[in-house]
């Protein structure tokens, strides 16, 4: 995997896919994607292209989540694979929003490791 990358998603980051997809989608919903993103292959997506499929706009280099995860990185610590869930021709970004934009700012075309169900 990437330098700037761990292995696997934290354990921490599936309870926060899941608050984020109860907004979205009903209980039932969120436990079958969620129990699916914790069993999927990692695959590798770049960072404009995961923003572009899922129509959400690139935040502020200055936001404060966006700016500590540039740090982590330059600092030599690694982030998280990005959770994504796609339904009905959407593409949902269950848990790592801010991430991608740390990477875009990096450099859009660094590649992400995510996880991707329907």
């Amino acid at each position: 995997m990437d330098k700037f990358w761990l292995k696997n998603p934290q354990e921490h980051d599936f309870p926060a896919a899941f608050d984020y997809l109860e907004l979205l989608l009903s209980i039932e919903e969120c436990n079958m994607y969620v129990d699916k993103l914790k069993s999927a292959k990692t695959i590798i997506k770049k960072a404009k292209d995961i923003l572009r499929a899922s129509s959400l706009p690139l935040l502020p280099n200055e936001n404060t989540h966006v700016k500590e995860n540039k740090k982590k990185v330059k600092s030599g610590g690694k982030l998280s694979p990005i959770l994504l869930v796609k339904k009905n021709d959407k593409l949902i970004v269950a848990d790592g929003y801010h991430r991608i934009c740390a990477t875009y700012y990096l450099s859009e075309d660094l590649e992400i490791p995510c996880r991707l169900v329907e």
